[in-house]
């Protein structure tokens, strides 16, 4: 979108509808705009192909809203990852196109179509506790074009659960396995399919899990090959990267 921004401006200039010190102004943008608390990447959709996403945790309400302002402006699809109700309801107040995903703490705001791709991603979880960091991941994919199979509460400590959605998960072009305690079941998963494997380490676990260190720690020092370690607790990494790999 930001190509055909820059193509308006220039148009405009050509035409005489806008002042060469307007083009001027508005080109200064692209790089980025300076908002004095944050710096808005708006070129970021020319580099990656996906604007930027706004990490909300520990950005004010206001900060938050004023952000979504500004990148509405280019009319992208907005993300903003680790939102509360609160944010929500800033944005909401901002746009009519504000959804929010309350399990995976992301609000999206859909200003245009994005293109579909038909191959599929599978978002596995080792058990319930895990699907908060797995709905970040999926509602990231969504988001960015991908058709989603989910496949949850299949962790080792019952790996019958995992055989039983086999067609699934061979089906996949990408996976992203999520899993707390011991962080097994990405070497599983891994183990059966020919297709690469993002592993998320969750914090979920008892005292020795170290708040997601020992998952983190198992799926660095995996045996099986073809897999990928996001940090803990990352489903928003893992779902973009998993987009990107899967769109090639």
């Amino acid at each position: 979108m930001e190509i055909e921004y820059l193509r308006e401006i220039l148009e405009g200039v050509k035409n005489g509808s806008v002042e060469v010190d307007d083009a001027l102004t508005e080109l200064k943008k692209l790089p980025f705009e300076d908002l004095g608390f944050a710096k808005v990447d708006q070129h970021r959709n020319i580099r990656n192909g996906y604007p930027e996403v706004i990490y909300c945790q520990g950005k004010t309400v206001e900060q938050v809203k004023k952000i979504v302002e500004r990148l509405m402006e280019k009319n992208n699809n907005i993300m903003a990852t680790r939102a509360d109700i609160k944010c929500f309801e800033a944005i909401k107040e901002i746009t009519d196109d504000a959804v929010y995903y309350e399990e995976a703490r992301i609000v999206v705001v859909k200003k245009r179509d994005i293109s579909k791709v038909s191959k599929m991603i599978a978002v596995i979880t080792a058990g319930t506790a895990d699907i908060p960091v797995a709905e970040e991941a999926a509602v990231t994919c969504e988001t960015m074009g991908n058709r989603v199979e989910r496949v949850y509460d299949v962790g080792v400590a019952g790996i019958h659960r995992l055989f039983a959605r086999l067609d699934v998960i061979r089906e996949a072009n990408v996976l992203v396995v999520v899993a707390g305690m011991e962080g097994a079941l990405a070497s599983v998963v891994s183990g059966l399919v020919e297709k690469p494997v993002i592993a998320v380490p969750t914090s979920v676990g008892y005292g020795a899990n170290f708040g997601g260190l020992s998952a983190l720690l198992t799926m660095l020092n995996s045996c099986a090959t073809g897999i990928g370690v996001v940090n803990i607790d990352n489903g928003f990494g893992a779902g973009f990267l998993a987009s990107m790999i899967n769109k090639l």
